[in-house]
Formats: C-alpha cells, structure tokens, sequence
C-alpha cells in the first residue's frame, strides 16, 4: 500500500507541476475545449444515429411469399421446407409453420405463408439472432420462393417486426392498381439499390389470377333482376351470412346461409347459380352475367383512407434505422411521380418525426445545473467553469461509441445526461474547494491548484470505480445486450476522457472565471462569511 501512495504521490507532483505552468494561460484552457468541440461536430457528423436498437430477443420471423397464383398446397409445401431447413440449424429450439397468412404486413392468400422460428436460450448457443438469419438466408434460396427474414418489434406493440415499416400511398383521384403496382416495383427497385437497406418486402401485387364478373345492365333489366339483389344474393351463397340463432341442450347455436359445397367448388358454378327476380322468377347469372379471366391485387389495403403498399425492411449490415428512414426519403423525393408519397408504421413513424427533443431535453439539464451551481456559489460566471468542461467527456462518449460500432441513439443519450451529473460531479470538487481556500486569502492561482491537488485522489478514485462497474455493461451479451453496451460504452468512454483531461481543464476555468469576478459582488456590502458566524463573533 505504500509503494502505491508512493507512486501516486509522485503522479500527483507531476500533475501539479503541469498545472503551475497551464493554469493561468487561457490559450491552452480554452484550446484543449475548441478542440474537443471540434472533435464533437466531426464524430457526430460519422456516428450513426438511431432511435430504439433491435435486440436479440429469441425468436425470428421468416416470412414467404410464392408467385401470385401459387396454390395453397405448393405454400404449404415450401413452409415445411423452411421449417426443416430451421429445424437442422445450431441454435433453433422450435419452428410452426402456417400457410395463406404472413404476419409481416398481414397478407392473405394462399401464396403467403410464415413460419415462427424459436432460439434457444442465449447461454444455450453459440450464435447471435443475426448470425442464425444469414444462415437461414444462405440456406433458403433455393426453395422457389421469396424468404425474408425478420426479428420482432424492439418494442411489443409498436409495429410487427424489426427494421422499418411505411406504406406507400396512391394519392391520385382515379384508382388504377396495375400503374400502382408499377410504380410500387419500381419504388421496391429503387431502394434495393441503396446501401443502407436490405430485407425489403411487400406483399402488394396487381398480377394475381382473377376472375372478372361482367354484368350486362340492359339484359338484367330485360329478366327483372336488381343488380343490388343481385350482388347480394351472390354474396350470400359464396361468402355466406348470419341469419339467426337458437338456444338447444343448453347452449346456443348460430345459423349461417351459404351455398351447398358441391355447387361452387369451380369458378364456373357462378353461372349456374339463380337470382329471384320481379315477379318471383328464378333467373341464372349467366343469363346477364359472364366471366372474363383478368388479373389485379391480391388484397386492397389502404392508410389514412388512401390506396397503399405496406413495406418492410431492415437497415443493412453497419447502418442504423436513422440512416435507413433518411435513404428512404431521400429515394421517395427524387423517384416516386406526383400522386404518390410514402408514410410510416410503428416505430419508424415515431423515429421519422422525432425532432430535436434530445437536444432541448440536453439544454434543460444544463439549465438546471447551472441554476444550481449559481446559487451554490452566488455567482453567474462561476457555473461555467463545471460547465465548460462537459465537452471533454462528451467526445469521449461519441468516440467510444463510434469504435464500438454502436449508434446515438435512446440509451447514447441517457448516457449523456447521465454524464452531466458525473462529470459535474468532478468539477464541483475542485471549484468548491478552490473557492473556500481563495476566501481563506489565497491567490486564485494558488487556490486553483491546492483544489486540483486535494481533490485529484477523490476523483480519480470515483471516477474510475465508476467505470470498472460499467465494465459488465460494455461486454454484455445476450438479452438486452445491445442497450446495456450502448449506455455502458457511453458512459464508459465519456466518464475516462471527461476525468482524464477535465482534471487539467478544471483548474484553468476556475482561475478564468473567478478572476473575472474577483472584486466584484451583486448585493451591496456583500459579505462572504456564513452569518452565524458574523453572529457569533459580534457576541
């Protein structure tokens, strides 16, 4: 134990040695900040940003879409492909598979299919959620379908899944989905060629196999029938209704009206259907009606009451779901054509309209902070020198998250904030016992670094127990691993920066600050003695 306080003692000699000879000059003081601020815009400009990072929560979504027209049976075939592809994977626990629903964008039909892929438990396997999907990529592109691969939402509720999720929207007066289909491949098409985006998926189609029924009007009205009695009559027998209920055995039985199975098994049993006219007569469909083989949407889905082709996507490999909303922006504003504009889902919807709240929450604090250390030390000018010193530590949280390559994002931020108190924590230290020892009758100088040199140990020993307990954080793995390394390498890098070099900065502020004050007081006969002293002395 001596050795040590031997050694540190020397180290502390050496700091005071620096500080006899950078205290007093403003050019270094206020040019180690400048730099630091410098360093702050530059490593903010090349550091991603985010909003709520995806974590490995256990589970992957895989969806599939057959080519349009494809038969339930051919989905369901490829979805029990999947799902043994899945089944023979490290790391796979369970897998359900279904056919005609995906739970991306909520298509049905029976091209669509999902399948519900369950890890084991992180301390079970090896690979992380993202490594076990680039398998899965590799291992699914030969099975004839489109397989994409999705994690849950980072927030339950908030949207289906991981990534982005937007519409596009046809805004035009005239409804015509194969231009909409059109243009929504060329938008798909567009975006595939940005780095920052893969993953992209849509389930809206116009060139899905139908049926047109054509009615003629004039003959319709020639046999009596109604067209409204009709569409309705066909409605009924096709898709089925609710007529009644009734109460038997004690439980209660509801009543459907639909056609017999065997009379609508093939799209041409339609014709042989009858229709009640005027005067009471059963008339065929066929008789006004005809079929025409066409093709259009699977489905028709709108937002905000508008035409739409819901999306979904995950940043590429490196980027961050900021940079992915803003490639999607910058795409929509020079490709789509007038009539059409992209809206979003989610979380994406709340990440593209945040504005600039971490900011001006960022602000609040320092405003607090300031207000109190302005009471503390009946001084307006003297805040600043705890909070010019923030910079420092600040740079460090960007830098260290920059090599991490993590994001700012959410937990960056809470970080930051977090810093404020950390790091002013250091500064208070130093200022307060500076401003005691200079009204003692100590010159500012001599008050700076007799404040620097008691409090040197305090600080070094806080601040880096301190960050040895962010030290799990930074090497987390598992659930919740990316939030824990994100706020963990935040605090971390800003906490060693921030006390490394705000140990030497401090002390030059001070002196700065309380030289501009010195002299000077806001109350007329100011008095700097506690008044129970005053008090004391006057008995």
């Amino acid at each position: 134990m001596s050795k040590f306080n031997s050694l540190f003692d020397k180290m502390t000699n050496k700091y005071v040695w620096i500080l006899k000879y950078i205290v007093n000059k403003r050019s270094i003081t206020f040019g180690i900040i400048i730099i630091f601020s410098l360093g702050i815009l530059y490593v903010n400009n090349i550091l991603p940003s985010g909003f709520i990072p995806g974590e490995d929560q256990g589970t992957i979504y895989a969806i599939i879409q057959t080519p349009p027209g494809s038969t339930l049976e051919r989905t369901n075939s490829v979805a029990r492909e999947l799902q043994k592809i899945c089944e023979e994977i490290d790391g796979v626990e369970s897998v359900t598979s279904l056919a005609g629903y995906e739970i991306m964008t909520e298509g049905r039909g029976s091209n669509a299919g999902t399948c519900l892929i369950n890890l084991k438990d992180w301390t079970e396997r090896e690979h992380s959620v993202h490594e076990i999907m680039e398998e899965l990529e590799e291992k699914s592109k030969e099975l004839g379908a489109i397989v994409e691969l999705f994690e849950p939402p980072a927030i339950p509720g908030f949207g289906s899944s991981g990534g982005f999720s937007m519409r596009l929207l046809d805004k035009n007066t005239t409804t015509d989905y194969q231009d909409f289909d059109k243009i929504n491949q060329k938008f798909m098409e567009d975006l595939g060629k940005r780095k920052e985006l893969t993953g992209l998926f849509t389930f809206f189609a116009a060139n899905y196999p139908q049926y047109e029924l054509v009615i003629d009007n004039e003959l319709a009205m020639q046999k009596g029938v109604s067209i409204g009695d009709a569409m309705e009559n066909l409605n009924i027998m096709i898709g089925s209704t609710y007529e009644q209920g009734f109460i038997k055995f004690g439980r209660f039985f509801k009543v459907y009206v639909q056609s017999d199975p065997k009379f609508r098994r093939l799209p041409s049993d339609l014709l042989n259907l009858f229709v009640r006219n005027d005067h009471g007569e059963m008339v065929p469909y066929s008789a006004f009606m005809k079929m025409v083989k066409t093709q259009g949407p699977n489905e028709i889905t709108r937002y905000n009451m508008y035409n739409s082709a819901a999306i979904q996507g995950l940043p590429a490999k490196g980027y961050t779901t900021g940079e992915a909303i803003e490639a999607i922006k910058e795409v929509a504003k020079e490709t789509l054509p007038n009539g059409y504009d992209i809206a979003w889902e989610g979380l994406s919807y709340d990440e593209s309209n945040r504005g600039n709240e971490s900011v001006i929450i960022f602000m609040i604090v320092l405003i607090f902070v300031y207000l109190v250390l302005a009471a503390q030390y009946e001084s307006f000018l003297l805040p600043f020198a705890v909070l010019l010193s923030l910079p420092v530590g600040i740079f460090g949280s960007f830098l260290v998250l920059k090599i991490m390559g993590l994001s700012n994002d959410i937990y960056a931020q809470v970080g930051l904030i977090m810093l404020v108190g950390l790091l002013g924590k250091n500064a208070v230290l130093i200022v307060e016992f500076a401003v005691q020892k200079h009204r003692r009758g100590a010159s500012l100088i001599e008050a700076a670094i007799e404040g620097a040199r008691v409090r040197f140990r305090p600080i070094l020993m806080t601040s880096f127990a301190f960050v040895a307990g962010l030290i799990p954080l930074v090497i987390a793995i598992g659930a919740g691993a990316i939030g824990n390394r994100t706020i963990g390498g935040s605090s971390l890098g800003g906490m060693v920066i921030g006390t490394v070099f705000g140990v030497v900065i401090i002390p030059g502020l001070y002196f700065f600050f309380a030289k501009i004050i010195e002299g000077k007081t806001l109350i007329q006969d100011e008095s700097d003695s506690p008044l129970s002293e005053e008090i004391g002395h006057h008995e």
